[in-house]
């Protein structure tokens, strides 16, 4: 009897240490886990930060590049109503077309320079200040009858079905700025242009 409850203990005392070991071993193989995890996603996530750094840098860099020449004039060119090139049913598009252009550097001369010249000791008036979009408004009027007309001819060139999508209407811009920039044969860019009311009946 003594002999068997011996031989319980000693199971039961090496089943008890079975476990100990496995359970050690696990919490091991835990630990190891999860200190190799910590170190790669550490890892990952440095290199997404230095990525992204870079690439906001970059941005950084080119969007202040890009404010220089963003800053444009509004012309509009008014409301445009035109038959659309649907062949099963007739479709008519009423759109008002708007476009931004590069401004120049004597567009909008500096302060110093438009207050200039009233200082002769009161011989005679100076003469009146020019408004400066009031000049540039007289000189893209020399343009507007040659960009209507290639307005007209791109969005008359489309069905309604191109222009509903709004890629169409991107696409339609893209190529209405190309031609206004062959008019105005690098006097001014087209940055961009906008539509504001677009009915298609």
């Amino acid at each position: 009897m003594a002999e068997k409850d011996k031989l319980g203990e000693a199971k039961s005392q090496d089943l008890t240490k079975m476990l100990m070991l496995i359970l050690a071993s696990i919490i091991i193989m835990f630990v190891v886990f999860a200190g190799v995890n910590y170190v790669i996603m550490e890892n990952l996530i440095t290199q997404k930060i230095n990525t992204l750094s870079l690439t906001k840098e970059d941005m950084g860099e080119e969007e202040a590049d890009g404010d220089e020449i963003q800053k444009g004039i509004i012309v509009d060119l008014g409301d445009f109503i035109l038959n659309l090139c649907d062949e099963a049913q007739k479709k008519y598009l009423k759109v008002n077309v708007a476009i931004e252009v590069s401004q120049k550097d004597t567009d909008f001369p500096a302060a110093e320079e438009t207050k200039s010249g009233g200082g002769h000791g009161g011989h005679g008036s100076a003469p009146a200040a020019v408004d400066p979009m009031e000049a540039i408004q007289k000189e893209m009027n020399q343009y507007k009858p040659a960009i209507r007309d290639a307005v007209i001819t791109n969005l008359s060139s489309k069905t309604s079905a191109e222009l509903a999508t709004t890629a169409g209407k991107e696409l339609a811009k893209e190529q209405i700025a190309n031609d206004i920039n062959a008019i105005l044969a690098g006097e001014r860019e087209v940055l961009r242009v906008s539509f504001g009311q677009f009915i298609i009946q």
